[in-house]
């Protein structure tokens, strides 16, 4: 079987990091720093997190231009759910910065030496199929109150979302179901891209790790669930593009929560090298093997 990346060596059990109990002045504090990253760096992560608003420009022009223009606002909303690991190349510079290091855009790239990188991509992976899952899911409750049929112009779209009784089923139950799809992303992925930045762990380890950050601290991740939901729905008007701030501030800012959460690590994360990593044949079936990393070794 070919060798893909692991981060815990063959036949060691995976090490759980310690959770702290965190409150309201946890979270202010996150934030502040957050926003402090932000003043101190901001022509790099504008630069890194304009990708965001312009994609999702994309996908709303393609939205109309296909005539699935009931897709637009799940488009718009569960983009959010791949916001952590859109947002990687940030955490990696408030990670740095955090370091004394003088930071420049060109340290976002840091994560491609991060020991974690499979990981890395292994959990963006889930996260993408929560996001294809629930348009697939707003797609068949809109069809399953409108039918098949396209609206004709905007005009007509709004009337039917607006002044009918299926329209409200809609608005109400689409939120409902969206809110859920909301917290399993809050709840796997809170702490779980700064963790596997930070430390040799597994994806399953992070997720893990996250999960028990959320059950440990419930009242106060509700409470970032929220201001992570009001700061984005500020952020998409007009069009998006105040998503160029508001999602390097949510970054950095999840960057500082994660160092509230979980105890620090004595042992400071170890680079790859700078040098080209060895081409092997991948399959992808190989895929699910990087969420269990105690199970491979990729040392010769």
């Amino acid at each position: 079987m070919p060798n893909l990346h692991v981060l815990t060596r063959a036949g060691e059990s995976p090490t759980y990091p310690i959770i702290r109990k965190i409150g309201f002045a946890d979270l202010k504090d996150a934030a502040a720093k957050g926003i402090e990253d932000f003043w101190v760096m901001p022509t790099h992560v504008i630069f890194l997190a304009i990708i965001y608003p312009i994609v999702g420009l994309i996908l709303a022009r393609m939205t109309f231009g296909y005539d699935v223009m009931p897709l637009l606002f799940p488009l718009a909303a569960g983009f959010a759910l791949i916001g952590p690991f859109a947002a990687i190349g940030l955490y990696e510079l408030s990670r740095q910065r955090e370091k004394g290091v003088d930071v420049s855009w060109k340290h976002a790239f840091g994560v491609l030496r991060c020991p974690s990188l499979d990981a890395i991509a292994a959990l963006g992976m889930v996260l993408m199929i929560v996001f294809l899952i629930w348009l697939t899911t707003a797609q068949w409750l809109y069809q399953s109150l409108f039918g098949y049929g396209s609206p004709e112009s905007i005009g007509q779209f709004l009337s039917d979302i607006l002044t009918t009784s299926e329209g409200w089923i809609l608005i109400i139950a689409g939120n409902g179901i969206g809110f859920l799809f909301a917290v399993l992303v809050l709840t796997i992925s809170v702490v779980s891209f700064p963790l596997l930045l930070d430390r040799d762990v597994g994806a399953m380890v992070a997720m893990h790790t996250s999960v028990r950050a959320v059950l440990r601290n419930p009242l106060m991740m509700a409470a970032w669930g929220l201001f992570v939901a009001v700061t984005l729905v500020i952020g998409s008007l007009p069009f998006f593009v105040g998503l160029a701030v508001v999602l390097p501030v949510l970054a950095h800012s999840t960057w500082h929560l994660y160092r509230k959460v979980v105890e620090p690590d004595l042992s400071p994360r170890q680079d790859r090298p700078d040098r080209p990593r060895p081409k092997g044949r991948r399959y992808a079936a190989d895929f699910p093997s990087v969420l269990f990393p105690w199970t491979h070794d990729d040392r010769p």
